[in-house]
């Protein structure tokens, strides 16, 4: 799993524009039939406590909830996400970002609808959701969440919010075990041993070919293998300098997949479908589908893609 910067990679580029939202309203958070007030893990997140929300994700994962607490749907997703937030016990911190008091943070995430949900974690965001979500869902993407934290030494728990005295805190359950198989890729990835990874998912997945995060961890293992031994700057050169070499073209994706701009991956990808043979085809079909599992179902950029691939396969 990837390893992100301890420094912020945020790109402000002014405010977001949500005043085209026409939807039910509801009453504002703590009040009857409105989301739950912040409190134990769910925090309101202002522009001055912006910055240390983000510092404290090298030490614990924290996922931001950019919403209008007065809408309707908004106010739904946030009693789900505070509710699974407590469920959780510390595990990540959950913040809420009111879009249209703070457009400046909502723009550094380059958020063009509410509600969206990311993840911070070691201080690099990881695009989670938009729109609303079933709460099975949501707890699958939340244990995606945990497993990047995890695989990158982010393994702190979150202080319950308005908790004066610490030691007076209610003490968090026990971390649930990984499974077995998991445990046994999760030690492999620490010791740099990616072919021992590789092997443990793949017999997860032959116990379980339901096993979505086993899935999801070979496909990420996988993305670690090609890289370790690329060098990003050569990469690139390659791949401008030989357009219609596919390996070079599979090798940028790779890189650009790993930096986290997955629109570039997917795009790249996907306009060499066309003209590809279908030999060729496959290929780029197998390499597409390990990206999918990487970002999960729920990802919207995975959903438009998927629909791309078919339309240029069939």
């Amino acid at each position: 799993m990837s390893q992100p910067s301890q420094q912020p990679n945020f790109d402000v580029r002014g405010a977001v524009d949500l005043s085209s939202l026409n939807r039910p309203s509801a009453p504002p958070p703590g009040t009857p039939g409105g989301a739950p007030e912040a409190g134990g893990y769910v925090v309101d997140v202002t522009e001055e406590s912006f910055p240390q929300l983000v510092q404290d994700s090298a030490q614990y994962p924290v996922v931001v909830l950019l919403w209008i607490p007065t809408d309707q749907a908004n106010a739904q997703l946030g009693t789900e996400l505070g509710a699974i937030a407590e469920e959780f016990a510390g595990r990540f911190l959950l913040g809420r970002v009111d879009a249209q008091t703070y457009p400046q943070i909502a723009a550094a995430f380059q958020v063009e609808s509410v509600p969206t949900v990311v993840a911070i974690v070691g201080g690099q965001p990881v695009p989670l959701f938009q729109g609303a979500a079933a709460g099975d869902q949501i707890r699958a993407v939340l244990q995606q969440v945990l497993q990047i934290a995890e695989g990158n030494g982010v393994t702190g728990r979150a202080p319950a919010q308005g908790v004066a005295d610490p030691d007076a805190a209610v003490a968090p359950e026990p971390e649930p075990e990984l499974p077995p198989l998991h445990q046994e890729a999760f030690d492999a990835i620490e010791r740099d041993d990616l072919d021992a990874a590789v092997a443990a998912y793949q017999k997860a997945i032959k116990q379980d070919p339901r096993d979505h995060l086993a899935a999801a961890g070979l496909a990420q293992v996988g993305l670690l293998r090609r890289t370790r031994d690329l060098d990003l700057q050569a990469t690139r050169e390659a791949a401008a300098a030989r357009p219609t070499d596919l390996a070079a073209q599979l090798d940028v994706a790779d890189m650009d997949m790993l930096g986290g701009k997955v629109e570039d991956a997917f795009g790249r990808l996907l306009d060499l479908l066309p003209g590809a043979s279908a030999e060729d085809k496959e290929t780029l079909r197998l390499r597409l589908v390990d990206y999918f599992e990487i970002l999960g179902p729920t990802d919207p950029r995975v959903g438009k893609a998927r629909q791309l691939l078919a339309i240029n396969l069939y």
